[in-house]
């Protein structure tokens, strides 16, 4: 069973619609220790929401992780870590975070709890309603 996860993003630094266009990227830039260590469970194939931060606040699009997490060939720090991943789709429409605060199915979510972290997993329950809010 592939893995589930969010990664997030500021639109204005690297966009959904930016990975659309280079059809791959290395997910970088990773600091936060717990991203860390979710980052090094990545497996390839694994299924990821990829969530514009800023003004927008919303899960925009899917990609799939073509590598597992790996130490960042860029840093001298063996901890930091890197994933290969290209673009599926972008959602119907943004999910955006205050639709998920409005719901009780994403209750004690990392992604509404832990604000700050930038790379979490996703339960097959909260992937569901994602794609459900997307498409209504």
């Amino acid at each position: 069973m592939a893995g589930r996860w969010l990664l997030k993003t500021e639109p204005s630094t690297y966009s959904f619609a930016q990975l659309q266009r280079d059809k791959r990227a290395v997910w970088d830039g990773v600091k936060n220790p717990v991203a860390l260590k979710h980052l090094r469970e990545v497996k390839a194939g694994d299924q990821l929401l990829i969530y514009h931060t800023g003004d927008e606040k919303a899960v925009v699009g899917i990609a799939k992780a073509l590598s597992a997490g790996y130490p960042d060939p860029k840093q001298n720090d063996p901890k930091l870590t890197v994933v290969d991943l290209a673009p599926i789709a972008a959602l119907a429409r943004p999910v955006t975070l205050k639709e998920m605060k409005a719901s009780a199915k994403f209750q004690g979510w990392d992604l509404l709890r832990l604000p700050r972290l930038s790379v979490m997993p996703v339960s097959a329950d909260h992937w569901t309603e994602i794609e459900r809010l997307a498409n209504a």
